[in-house]
């Protein structure tokens, strides 16, 4: 099961890699093209944030702004745990400047060639793009100042493998910085079972609680809930009202001491 799933998802990312453009409203965490403007501003990005990047590289996909809240410094090492078209990669990367380095890792074939594409156009020297799987990262232990994700995590079938995995790449004292979705409440079973729903970043999700258990159990210390608003699934996605009160979007931060 957890390889089909893994198969529906990059299917679904392939899509949108290879049409440059989001699809929420028939399954993905994003939008069309022409409203990933306005999804992103919703979620936290500014209009700066959205001009600092190449074409390309916001697709609208995400339920959150990692960057904002990650108080990257000069020189910093950054990983981008399933990083998409680069965008929150290349936001990272004017934050850790030329003595920093960003790391993106992406398991869609698609979805990382975009992203080497996009960094060559936008001259971003001090990013590169892996391909590999977040609950097996190809990335050296102890490496790792800055960890970040935005709504992806509850793709993975093993979240508690993910956390573990980004335990391990990260230096002590390392921080880790997610924006996410979790549910607040079981989800109805239609969208539970539902494969549109699981590229949409909903049948994926689990328990708040859970969630920041699993984060415990890594080993994470000063685990701290930022924020938690409702996120709007019925405008976002058609025939899903019924898990309207169901998802939260989350912001969570801990440290690796």
């Amino acid at each position: 099961m957890e390889k089909d799933i893994k198969e529906i998802v990059k299917e679904g990312y392939a899509k949108v890699a290879r049409q440059g453009s989001s699809c929420r409203s028939s399954g993905s965490c994003c939008s069309s093209s022409s409203n990933a403007r306005d999804i992103s501003k919703t979620i936290g990005y500014n209009d700066d944030e959205m001009s600092a990047v190449p074409d390309g590289a916001n697709l609208g996909l995400g339920c959150g702004n990692p960057v904002a809240i990650a108080s990257l410094k000069e020189g910093e090492v950054v990983l981008d745990l399933g990083s998409g078209a680069g965008f929150d990669a290349f936001l990272a990367a004017r934050k850790v400047g030329k003595t920093g380095h960003v790391i993106g890792v992406d398991m869609t074939q698609e979805m990382f060639e975009r992203a080497r594409a996009n960094a060559q156009k936008g001259g971003f020297d001090n990013v590169e793009f892996r391909s590999g799987e977040i609950e097996k990262l190809p990335v050296d232990g102890d490496s790792i100042d800055v960890i970040i994700s935005n709504c992806v995590i509850n793709l993975s079938p093993d979240k508690e493998a993910v956390f573990k995995e980004a335990f391990r790449v990260l230096k002590p004292g390392g921080r880790l910085l997610v924006s996410d979705l979790v549910l607040a409440k079981d989800l109805p079973k239609a969208i539970k079972e539902s494969v549109d729903a699981y590229v949409g970043c909903l049948a994926g999700a689990i328990r708040k609680e859970e969630y920041l258990r699993f984060i415990k159990q890594a080993g994470f210390q000063d685990i701290k809930l930022i924020s938690e608003t409702s996120y709007p699934v019925d405008a976002m996605f058609d025939n899903f009202e019924a898990a309207s009160d169901a998802i939260v979007s989350i912001k969570v931060s801990a440290v690796k001491k």
